[in-house]
């Protein structure tokens, strides 16, 4: 980071209100996503804003403007996470003065007194002797070592976490299998938001058998109760089958179908 993100550093136990909003860091930067809550745009509109005032924004320069991220938690609990963007004082107002109303003003504001704070302490650098501003840069060069070095770490821990779920869910077999595959297609849906979504992956998980082994499970249990009536079974008892009887009918069917929720619950991150 330039001399301007070093020596406006800011203190981030000692936030004033706006610099929590804004989720200003110890560089003295927000983020694009935190900016765009406090100008209180619409939040649908978020990713095509970021494209069109960052990304696309021929007056901005990546690694001197903004640095692109993305957030752990993001990493870690969504398979498509969305990026966000480390934002310098001096480009974050740039994009706070293209929203004409209180809050644009209000951030404006804010950074403006950022920049004249810097530049007051970049002055005040370098009136230091030598020593003192050699210490300094020392001091701040084992700061972001510490940062790059913890960021390492959770990396690893987040990777390490994610290997252990993976070999849990390949190590599942066919002994198991029907209370196996519920749980990770519990986990899935869970990924997923929730609600219906447990009903959208279990249809795709019956769609995927049906494309792979050239089978119809509807078919197959049409015709399962229709046998059952001919044989006098009663019509709740015919109602409660589903396709998973089906598919515990035929041992290939099993094998195939536990092998299909395996590979699901890696794709949605449930493993």
């Amino acid at each position: 980071m330039n001399d301007l993100m070093d020596l406006s550093m800011a203190d981030t136990s000692n936030l004033t209100p706006i610099e929590s909003v804004l989720g200003i860091d110890e560089d003295g930067m927000t983020t694009a996503k935190k900016l765009y809550e406090f100008l209180e745009l619409n939040p649908s509109n978020y990713s095509k804003w970021c494209r069109r005032n960052i990304l696309e924004n021929e007056f901005a320069e990546e690694n001197i403007d903004y640095w692109a991220f993305v957030p752990k938690d993001e990493r870690e609990f969504n398979p498509n996470p969305t990026q966000d963007f480390k934002l310098t004082a001096h480009f974050a107002k740039k994009l706070s003065m293209t929203q004409k109303n209180e809050r644009g003003e209000q951030a404006r504001e804010y950074f403006t007194r950022v920049e004249d704070g810097a530049k007051k302490m970049i002055l005040q650098f370098q009136d230091m002797s030598p020593q003192l501003q050699y210490m300094i840069k020392v001091e701040q060069e084992q700061k972001r070592q510490a940062q790059e070095i913890a960021e390492v770490k959770d990396m690893v821990q987040t990777s390490v976490t994610r290997v252990e779920s993976i070999r849990e869910v390949v190590a599942l077999d066919t002994t198991s299998w029907r209370g196996d595959t519920r749980n990770l297609i519990n986990k899935m849906a869970q990924e997923l938001g929730g609600g219906q979504a447990f009903q959208q992956v279990r249809a795709e998980s019956y769609e995927l058998l049906e494309k792979r082994m050239g089978v119809s499970l509807k078919q197959r249990l049409t015709n399962k109760r229709r046998r059952m009536a001919d044989e006098g079974v009663c019509k709740s008892k015919r109602d409660k089958l589903s396709q998973v009887d089906i598919i515990a009918e035929d041992k290939k069917l099993i094998e195939g179908y536990t092998a299909i929720v395996k590979e699901m619950a890696i794709k949605y991150g449930a493993a």
